[in-house]
């Protein structure tokens, strides 16, 4: 079993906290994708529990992001046809 130091699995999670995938990260980092969920549930573990409070925040920075993506494309759309 291959050892990775704590700063590989903090840049591999925070990949997947920006957005991009468990699947395309473990593509591009060589890393099998059940590794990276432990990782990611390691990095959410306070005093031994997950913090619902920053998984929460997290997943609504990710809503608001797409939303902001979604709002940015029909602005395109709606200034051309004026």
């Amino acid at each position: 079993m291959r050892k990775y130091d704590k700063e590989f699995k903090k840049e591999a999670v925070k990949k997947y906290l920006d957005g991009q995938s468990v699947a395309s990260i473990s593509r591009e980092i060589g890393v099998n994708e059940n590794t990276i969920h432990k990782w990611k549930k390691e990095s959410l573990l306070v005093n031994g529990e997950i913090d619902q409070e920053k998984l929460a925040m997290r997943k609504r920075i990710i809503e608001m992001e797409m939303e902001n993506e979604i709002l940015k494309k029909a602005a395109l759309i709606f200034s051309r046809s004026g």
